[in-house]
């Protein structure tokens, strides 16, 4: 038997629970893929929620993803 738990609607093994606290417990390495933001770069992100479908094209338009 195999116990799971709830997680956003999907359930999880105790396994793979345990498999994201290790990973939780890793250094966090910066790449120059991925580097250290600083504190005013990450002052400017904010949520993305788009009320309609056009909102969310007009703002991948601004963007250059369409």
């Amino acid at each position: 038997m195999v116990e799971t738990i709830s997680m956003v609607g999907k359930e999880i093994t105790y396994e793979q629970l345990s498999r994201i606290e290790t990973a939780a417990k890793q250094p966090i390495v910066y790449t120059k893929d991925s580097p250290k933001l600083t504190d005013r770069q990450l002052a400017e992100f904010r949520p993305v929620n788009f009320n309609s479908m056009e909102e969310r094209r007009q703002a991948m338009i601004e963007a250059g993803i369409i």
